[in-house]
């Protein structure tokens, strides 16, 4: 075979873009990886200059960064319902942050971004956290855990049921917990104590990292949690290794693959949420206390994951993306002794707001996608996009129909996803926290803001993309224009907040 040289290959990809609409379609293999709370200015390409990131800044050099793309939520449950089944969480009551004992929030028979390629002949899997429960009924995690994600479409799933503070602290290996010994079976409560289990409220001495009154109960290797939960000793993490475990089971998944059936691996990393525990190897590496350490340790993941699509020969046939699930915060929850250090890495950069909230903080996030010969090298894009529109824009890349009913609230963003020339991406985009008020809207440049005392704010983030300058006053008509706007695509169900009508919402 002869080889083109890697110069040639934006020159490649440039001339191809034009060729790839929907009469033609192609199957790349897709990895997408979603880490957990990175914000917007935690990589060194999107312009943190205290942590290093090489292995990202080179996915950029080598592909597009996205300076406009979003999850649709600021916080994690809702983020990932959104993104696999193209329809908003606050549609769905109940897509809050889920407990770590939650029935599964996606009804069977959904279309998901898995079911989707699955039907285009791909293999599906899932490693990392899941977030979105099991079962049809509150999970015995000594039994099957079904339906879950291999009733939404994935071939094969090693997961993180919840979050690394909330218990169960496991893994998930399709239908069962991994490692589990029988004779010592898995309790799990989220209503109070189980049998006389030390707690970090009652046992802080046995505790490496300190931590508040909410995620001091269970302790489970030396850090207390959400909830409580005893047995399964054999099946238990150690936080120090998932980082570890993770790139492991995702490169094994790449592994099995073979040469001309296409794949789709849905990377969910545990980094850098919190507890942050970092491998001993990265402590001290940042600068910036644990929370920089756990960044350099996610940095190694992708490497491991570009590493592995590399020695296996499919990094050329292979779409990347990285993204992040919500903003970056700087917390006190947990207290490993370098605390003072985090912020000295400014999560979201010059954006205004933080995880959980609806300024541009809590949901713009880093957007990253490499596709060798397809997307041109170096690239930098600011067509508005979410995490929400990935399975419709997979669907028209693979040549397939999302099904009659499913993805409302996807829109295909193929052409901006490749860096079209003059591709804008969507139109308007609406954005939550956690429930299913208040709500933002953008349309264009355009934001606005409901706020839980019933004021809204208004910004024009192409003059102030720091939300410094609130225009509700001085643009009385656009803010009426975009709340009827947000209303209406509300529908009656759940009506938004007015101004001036302070209403008392869910979850705030």
């Amino acid at each position: 075979m002869k080889i083109r040289p890697a110069w040639l290959f934006p020159l490649f990809g440039l001339a191809l873009l034009g060729t790839m609409g929907a009469a033609t379609p192609v199957k790349p293999n897709i990895v997408f990886i979603l880490a957990d709370d990175i914000g917007y200015g935690d990589l060194g390409c999107y312009g943190a200059n205290q942590v290093k990131t090489p292995h990202l800044d080179q996915l950029a050099r080598e592909g597009m960064r996205f300076t406009d793309a979003h999850a649709t939520a600021s916080v994690c449950t809702p983020t990932r319902y959104a993104f696999l089944t193209g329809k908003y969480a606050w549609r769905q009551p109940g897509t809050g942050i889920a407990p770590g004992n939650a029935t599964l929030l996606i009804a069977p028979g959904t279309p998901t971004v898995a079911s989707v390629l699955k039907q285009a002949g791909y293999r599906t899997g899932i490693v990392g956290k899941w977030h979105l429960g099991l079962g049809l009924t509150e999970p015995d995690f000594n039994a099957e855990l079904k339906p879950g994600p291999l009733e939404l479409g994935f071939d094969y799933a090693f997961i993180i049921p919840a979050t690394g503070d909330r218990v169960p602290c496991v893994f998930v290996e399709n239908h069962r917990v991994a490692g589990l010994d029988p004779r010592d079976p898995i309790r799990v409560n989220y209503s109070g104590p189980i049998g006389n289990e030390p707690l970090g409220t009652t046992h802080p001495e046995l505790l490496k990292i300190k931590a508040d009154a909410s995620h001091s109960k269970a302790i489970v290797n030396g850090v207390s949690r959400i909830g409580y939960m005893t047995g399964g000793t054999a099946a238990l993490w150690k936080d120090e290794d998932m980082a570890d475990t993770l790139a492991r089971r995702a490169v094994g998944f790449l592994e099995r693959q073979k040469r001309g059936t296409p794949f789709f691996l849905y990377l969910a990393t545990h980094d850098i949420h919190e507890p942050m525990v970092p491998h001993p190897r990265f402590r001290g590496t940042s600068g910036c206390g644990w929370r920089g350490d756990v960044i350099h340790q996610l940095d190694w993941t992708v490497g491991e994951v570009l590493g592995a699509l590399d020695r296996l020969g499919f990094a050329r046939d292979t779409l990347v993306i990285f993204t992040s699930d919500n903003g970056g915060a700087i917390k006190n929850t947990y207290d490993d002794g370098t605390n003072a250090l985090h912020a000295l890495q400014p999560p979201n950069g010059k954006l205004r707001g933080f995880k959980g909230s609806l300024y541009e903080g809590g949901h713009r996030e880093p957007f990253i996608a490499r596709w060798p010969g397809r997307i041109a090298a170096g690239g930098e894009s600011a067509a508005l996009f979410a995490h929400v529109d990935m399975i419709k824009t997979f669907a028209t890349l693979t040549g397939q129909k999302v099904p009659a009913g499913g993805a409302p609230d996807a829109v295909d963003v193929l052409p901006a996803l490749l860096g079209e020339k003059g591709a804008k991406g969507r139109d308007e985009l609406v954005l939550q926290n956690n429930g299913q008020a208040p709500l933002a809207l953008r349309s264009g440049s355009w934001k606005l803001v409901t706020k839980p005392n019933g004021n809204s704010e208004l910004y024009d983030l192409a003059s102030d993309p720091s939300e410094q300058k609130d225009l509700a006053a001085q643009q009385p008509e656009r803010l009426a224009q975009l709340t009827t706007r947000l209303n209406a695509i509300r529908g009656s169900d759940v009506p938004v907040t007015q101004p001036g009508k302070a209403k008392k919402k869910r979850n705030e």
